[in-house]
């Protein structure tokens, strides 16, 4: 059986609403797939600046622990060489010719083990300053390691979402093309005209409150009568959209919504 049966254009004005109404829910969450797209590679690279940033801070440490063994390595070689000046000294001692000699060794020994006493007591303080920072830095790697595990769990479920999205926009692209064929082409191009001319990108705008949707003027009481009537496509004075009634567009959404949802079951 032929499925090329001409798809029959809609002609009262409720109806055109209404299709126009499913292009701009169409429209709509295809901008924001496309901005999710856009805006994925620039919160990766923000999770991954972040996590360069702590790195960098875990470079400190690691650099200032190793300066402090160093330092703790350099204060062991003075006492060794302390020891070895205090040794000499000693055994220099039995060959000492008078008391001024005696006296002086005496002196440069008792200097020497002031040395040692001196650098046991900067061993001791590095030893506590580099308990402190590997304690700090133990801290920081774990919050480091959660951090990378986040990110790497965050990437794959961005994945994800393209993967739905990109299914979920091809079955949009579909709807929208369904639609398109129910609406004659002049009024087709008007509505894309609408939608590329704002910011937001809604050329239908559901009148709330008296006004149309992300607008604060309200429309006259004259062209909101005309508007629940639906007898005609009216365009908003001010932004230039075509207004629907907040009854309308709330049926058309939650048919909208219906779709989508058995779409993606």
């Amino acid at each position: 059986m032929s499925h090329n049966k001409k798809q029959e254009a809609v002609t009262t004005v409720v109806d055109k609403l209404r299709v126009l109404y499913n292009l701009q829910l169409i429209d709509s969450r295809m901008d924001e797939i496309r901005k999710f797209r856009i805006n994925i590679p620039m919160e990766i690279k923000s999770l991954e600046e972040e996590l360069d940033k702590m790195k960098k801070k875990l470079e400190y440490f690691y650099k200032n622990i190793l300066f402090i063994k160093e330092n703790i390595n350099k204060q062991n070689k003075n006492i060794k060489s302390s020891d070895i000046l205090i040794s000499k000294y000693e055994k220099q001692k039995y060959h000492t010719k008078n008391h001024k000699e005696l006296y002086s060794l005496d002196k440069e020994i008792d200097y020497q083990k002031l040395e040692i006493q001196l650098a046991k007591k900067k061993i001791k303080e590095l030893n506590i300053q580099i308990h402190k920072e590997k304690k700090i830095l133990k801290e920081k790697e774990d919050i480091l390691e959660k951090k990378e595990e986040h990110i790497f769990h965050k990437k794959k479920e961005l994945n994800n979402i393209l993967i739905e999205n990109e299914k979920e926009e091809q079955i949009l692209l579909e709807k929208s093309l369904y639609f398109s064929k129910k609406v004659d082409n002049d009024l087709l191009k008007t509505y894309k005209k609408i939608r590329n001319g704002v910011k937001n990108g809604i050329a239908i705008a559901p009148v709330q409150r008296g006004a149309p949707l992300g607008s604060y003027l309200a429309i006259t009481p004259q062209k909101y009568s005309e508007l629940i009537q639906r007898n005609k496509l009216l365009i908003d004075e001010h932004s230039g959209r075509i207004l629907i009634d907040a009854e309308l567009a709330e049926e058309e959404k939650k048919k909208f919504f219906v779709f989508c949802y058995k779409k993606k079951l």
